[in-house]
């Protein structure tokens, strides 16, 4: 299957609110989780609300890596997008997840940029969702990814 780019949509519950509130930390943490997923980091811009939650991006020569957090309900939205054969973004995820301390998250994978078998210059995705509690996190998203 001809791919563009893998996305990953990750809904991550029971986060330790110091971590994600902590706009340096969440900003390393997504510099880390680009190079685990072996992307080039290009820029990051990040910003710190208040009385609390933080919003980034680190982009990547492969597409991006965004979160928006809310410390006070232990919850970070997450997109981890990449393109080419060479990235890893599951590993983003992962490392995001376990450094943010999660306990449970809702996870959709989309595959984008699919040809078209029937249209000239088409483009399709197709996507698989799941949840998983996180007990040991890499264990149980090795079953999930």
């Amino acid at each position: 299957m001809n791919t563009i780019g893998r996305h990953y949509v990750v809904e991550a519950s029971g986060c330790n609110p110091e971590v994600i509130n902590d706009m340096k930390r969440v900003e390393e943490i997504l510099v880390q989780a680009a190079k685990q997923a072996r992307a080039s980091v290009v820029t990051t811009a990040f910003h710190r609300f208040y009385p609390q939650g933080v919003s980034g991006v680190v982009v990547v020569s492969e597409s991006h890596i965004a979160v928006h957090t809310w410390p006070e309900k232990g919850y970070a939205a997450l997109d981890i997008y990449t393109c080419g054969d060479h990235t890893m973004p599951d590993e983003a995820v992962k490392y995001v997840l376990k450094e943010f301390g999660a306990t449970s998250a809702h996870i959709t994978y989309i595959v984008r940029g699919l040809e078209s078998e029937d249209k000239k210059d088409l483009y399709l995705h197709e996507l698989e969702t799941k949840e998983e509690r996180l007990d040991n996190v890499k264990e149980k998203l090795d079953m999930v990814l």
